[in-house]
């Protein structure tokens, strides 16, 4: 080996982690500036779990992603789905079908965690089926749920299943979980207002569907809201802390159907948005 590659290699082995954290810092820094100049390289980033918001906002603060590889395969192939839909027929069902098995825990039959519930719902709808027929609604409902996932996955969440005209959604953090509901409501077609309801607790997870306490709450705080509200539980604003981007109302107490104690809600806004 020449004297000259012996050296480099040695001063590589002996750098201190300060060096190397520092190496790294800049390093994403650079990934960060690079990803801010290309909004479209930046959202595919975020929506396949190959960074997340947080690091963007703080590059070289925290690891690039903790999304784990089968996660990235499963939102790569809903994005590739949506955008393409030929993909599934080219890759044929089971071949779809033997890859989205690898996001899936082998415990998923019956898991219980926490997580962040979210359910969104677009107002009007079945007034606007009678007056415009079913072509037109389902042409809405299809161009809608192509603008919804990106916008959940870059979020980090994921779409559980399509309740007709509205979507149950499951985050991890709920400070992300509030952040894209607001965003669906602004990107809501032109058509329909968007309304949505987020709540925080325990809930029981199988492979395609979510069931417990706060899914039945976060299901009535949605039907409290109106169209173009974002109406979320005390549970997530004391599970998120500070929400960037995000300002929220005074709190509310209400009583909802189906759920014995008072719960607390707050309507959240994007900051300089519509009250």
């Amino acid at each position: 080996m020449p004297r000259s590659v012996r050296s480099r290699f040695a001063k590589t082995r002996t750098r201190t982690p300060a060096a190397l954290a520092s190496l790294n810092s800049v390093a994403s820094e650079r990934l960060a500036d690079l990803l801010q100049d290309d909004p479209q390289f930046r959202d595919a980033a975020l929506e396949v779990g190959l960074i997340d918001q947080r690091w963007l906002e703080e590059p070289g603060a925290r690891p690039l992603s903790r999304v784990p590889p089968a996660e990235v395969m499963r939102r790569f192939l809903e994005r590739a789905a949506e955008r393409r839909p030929s993909v599934v027929t080219r890759l044929g069902l089971t071949t779809v079908q033997a890859l989205s098995s690898l996001t899936r825990s082998p415990r998923a039959d019956e898991a219980a965690s926490t997580a962040t519930v979210v359910f969104t719902d677009l107002e009007g709808f079945t007034s606007y089926t009678a007056r415009h027929g079913d072509d037109a609604a389902l042409t809405l409902l299809a161009e809608h749920y192509r603008v919804v996932g990106p916008i959940v996955r870059r979020w980090g969440g994921r779409v559980v299943k399509r309740l007709g005209d509205g979507l149950m959604l499951v985050f991890d953090d709920p400070g992300y979980a509030v952040r894209a509901a607001v965003e669906l409501v602004g990107a809501r077609p032109d058509a329909l207002p968007l309304r949505a309801g987020v709540h925080h607790g325990a809930v029981v997870v199988t492979k395609d569907d979510l069931f417990g306490h706060a899914v039945n709450v976060a299901a009535r705080v949605t039907d409290l809201a109106k169209g173009g509200q974002v109406l979320v539980s005390d549970d997530v604003v004391e599970a998120a802390g500070e929400i960037t981007g995000v300002t929220l109302s005074k709190r509310a107490r209400k009583r909802v159907k189906g759920v014995p104690e008072t719960v607390l809600v707050y309507r959240a806004k994007a900051v300089g948005g519509q009250p």
